[in-house]
């Protein structure tokens, strides 16, 4: 009788224990933080790191752990931080600066596999949850009608972009668009800005455009799709004492803020609510990771033209 009764009790601490680490393990599992991955091949970038930033902070302070992956401007390294960042558990994917088009498959593969891919200053496609911008179309006619009509409607402009950047691609467009209104603006040329080191590789561009183009009154301006490519044409231009090209930007960066103020060529930008843009989006994956239903799609944030004060 005793051992049989031993025996009872030996079963039922055996069908107990596993119980116990089963529902601790679930317990465990409910208590972890969820973890939202951000994903950028831009940190180098001022505007992209203070989004960033912005995001990160609203993120933690929300109770949500956050990682940051830099693919520093290598977009297969990119690919795999979105493919890693699914594969280790993250509940939510941000890609920052991104087209998305470069790595749809994998945020398809994040769609399918139960993690919301959300973007800022990006492009979106229909597997996203949402992208939080400036409607960069808008920005890239603004700041082309300002400077077309800054030269009068006449004269010679240089164009230094990035097309890898789907915010920047929509600024060249628009500018090839409305310079097809103004007939006596002439394009000389289009230069590609590498990044990272932006300011100094635009800065080497201006130089060598100086070069070919030596005589004063042969260069107008230079439009310039981002601040950092305007601050470099600017230093170039201050250097080499050729103070009769004017000079535009987009973001608003402190720096660019600073060189229009203290007026030299650099002359308007449009300042883009980065804070804003990143507030949005850390909304919108609060409310998504604790189960509220939101819009998808394109999201715009105002931006505002920045002048000598």
């Amino acid at each position: 009788m005793k051992k049989r009764s031993l025996l009872l009790v030996m079963l039922a601490v055996m069908l107990t224990v596993p119980s116990l680490l089963f529902a601790n393990g679930i317990s465990e599992k409910a208590n972890q933080k969820k973890e939202v991955s951000i994903c950028t091949p831009y940190l180098s970038s001022v505007t992209t790191k203070q989004m960033i930033g912005y995001i990160e902070a609203k993120l933690v302070a929300n109770g949500f752990d956050v990682s940051i992956n830099d693919s520093a401007n290598d977009n297969s390294r990119l690919v795999s931080d979105i493919e890693t960042s699914v594969v280790s558990g993250a509940s939510a994917i941000v890609i920052v600066s991104v087209d998305p088009k470069i790595c749809e498959s994998q945020i398809n593969e994040a769609s399918e596999a139960g993690v919301s891919v959300f973007g800022c200053d990006a492009g979106y496609i229909d597997s996203m949850q949402m992208n939080a911008s400036s409607d960069n179309y808008q920005m890239g006619e603004m700041i082309s009608k300002y400077l077309f009509d800054k030269m009068g409607g006449k004269g010679t402009i240089s164009h230094l972009t990035h097309r890898p950047h789907p915010g920047v691609v929509q600024r060249t467009y628009a500018m090839e668009d409305v310079l097809k209104q103004y007939p006596n603006i002439h394009l000389l040329s289009e230069h590609h800005v590498d990044v990272p080191n932006q300011i100094n590789n635009s800065k080497v561009i201006v130089e060598n455009l100086l070069t070919a183009y030596p005589e004063k009154g042969s260069i107008s301006a230079i439009l310039c799709a981002w601040d950092e490519p305007a601050i470099g044409a600017t230093q170039a231009l201050k250097e080499a004492g050729r103070d009769e090209v004017l000079v535009v930007g987009v973001d608003g960066n402190e720096q660019a803020v600073k060189l229009i103020n203290e007026g030299t060529n650099f002359k308007a930008t449009l300042a883009q609510d980065f804070e804003g843009m990143a507030s949005l989006v850390a909304d919108e994956i609060t409310k998504v990771l604790n189960g509220e239903s939101t819009e998808k799609g394109e999201k715009y944030v105002p931006a505002v033209l920045i002048e000598k004060e």
